[in-house]
């Protein structure tokens, strides 16, 4: 009956997402998704990506039938395209077909040919594997959303209080441009494919799934799936472009791994041509108008919310894993301010969004211990105060630098001391094994 009610929940998310997307002429997350059962994937990498965490239910042998079998129908398409002279357009991929008919190809097969236990292991594996594929399709259209429904964007207050860190987009910037295009296409790579490394996180995680026949009671992909559900409302409340786009020249330089074949053309909207060359002036802030096509969602930054949960989850993997979940959470810092997509006070207020979600989860799971809800009722607070003091005190912020910037730091840190010093006291603490002493021989 849970699961029952969550997948109508979701449905009717979609549901409504659709009507949205309708409203404003564009095809919503359904029709997208069923396009590419046919048509060039947008998201070739998340789909395989996706087979291989539905795979985590499968025997061996079936693992290896369902990779073949995504393989062949790709290289059919591949094909069919090549005989039809039908061109993969920019923003698409030629591969990915194969594996979402092989997922929904276990869908069939749980229902028609698998019974009782196996039946819902099969269908849980599937649902995920879809999940992570709709929430990219949902992330898409809400941003689709906030573009045509926020109209005045407060880039510029965010950008007033960026005084009191420094203007580290405009630093990093400035050290991604000198880099070259070695720097720029490495943290391009890492900035693209974060589901991909939230994808083998999750595998490690749940390695054991098939020998067990159940999931652990929380993992990586409920953190990123709550993560792409809240993050838009918090985009709809705080509506912010980005430096790129409100101080630049939009993407014709910066190119995103996200836009499709509809390249956005130069913002003419931007207050100045001043990132990352020049440090934006500091005036009084307003909220300004801006165009109904770029993406207002940088409040909070999910990818480095996202990037912060992969090294969360990455720490009780091998030494291989810990490595690449530092590394994807460094490049993706680096890759948010160096191209201009976010200011520094975004990635603080995303490093806060996630260790409460986390926190939220993992405290769930334990059934609600007063630590718990101490510690998500802290994070929650302290991620209201960053969001007032970016839209209320940005003059003050950027007036007292030395005293603001070590403070939005403090608040972030300590939002982490609680994490930890509460989620280590949840661990199983294991009882040293007592000595026996020994016992004199007999006379």
């Amino acid at each position: 009956m849970l699961w029952t009610a969550a997948g109508v929940v979701v449905l009717g998310f979609l549901l409504a997402l659709e009507v949205a997307a309708r409203h404003y002429g564009l095809p919503g997350p359904l029709t997208t998704q069923v396009q590419e059962v046919v048509l060039p994937p947008k998201s070739g990498f998340l789909l395989y990506g996706s087979m291989a965490l539905m795979m985590v239910v499968l025997t061996r042998r079936e693992r290896f039938i369902a990779a073949g079998t995504a393989i062949g129908i790709d290289i059919v398409f591949l094909l069919a395209r090549w005989a039809c002279d039908i061109k993969v357009t920019h923003g698409h991929h030629p591969f990915g077909n194969g594996a979402l008919w092989v997922i929904l190809g276990c869908a069939v097969i749980a229902v028609t040919r698998r019974t009782g236990q196996d039946r819902v292991l099969l269908l849980k594996g599937v649902g995920l594997a879809l999940l992570l594929v709709a929430g990219r399709k949902t992330g898409d259209t809400w941003l689709l959303i906030t573009s045509k429904t926020r109209l005045m964007v407060l880039d510029q207050y965010v950008a007033t209080a960026d005084h009191a860190l420094g203007n580290p987009s405009w630093l990093v910037g400035r050290v991604v441009k000198a880099s070259g295009p070695f720097g720029f296409h490495l943290l391009d790579l890492v900035y693209g494919q974060l589901a991909v490394a939230a994808v083998i996180v999750t595998m490690y995680q749940l390695r054991h799934v098939a020998a067990e026949r159940r999931f652990p009671d929380h993992h990586l992909v409920r953190t990123f799936l709550l993560i792409g559900l809240l993050g838009p409302a918090i985009y709809m409340i705080f509506p912010v472009v980005g430096p790129i786009f409100a101080y630049g020249a939009g993407t014709d330089h910066w190119p995103s791994p996200d836009l499709g074949p509809e390249a956005l053309p130069t913002v003419h909207w931007a207050v100045a041509d001043l990132w990352p060359g020049t440090a934006p002036p500091l005036n009084t802030p307003h909220p300004m108008p801006f165009d109904a096509f770029t993406p207002r969602n940088c409040m909070p930054s999910l990818h480095t919310a996202w990037a912060t949960a992969i090294f969360i989850h990455s720490r009780k993997g091998p030494r291989a894993l810990r490595f690449a979940g530092a590394f994807w959470l460094i490049a993706t810092i680096c890759a948010t301010l160096g191209f201009g997509y976010h200011y520094g006070a975004d990635l603080i207020a995303g490093a806060v969004f996630t260790l409460t979600i986390e926190a939220a989860l993992r405290a769930h799971a334990r059934g609600w211990e007063r630590s718990g809800i101490q510690l998500v009722a802290y994070g929650a607070t302290v991620f209201a105060a960053l969001l007032m003091s970016y839209r209320y005190l940005p003059m003050e912020m950027a007036r007292h630098p030395w005293a603001f910037g070590p403070l939005l730091i403090l608040a972030m840190l300590s939002v982490i001391y609680g994490y930890l010093r509460t989620t280590r006291a949840w661990e199983p603490t294991l009882a040293p094994a007592r000595q026996l002493e020994p016992q004199p021989e007999p006379a």
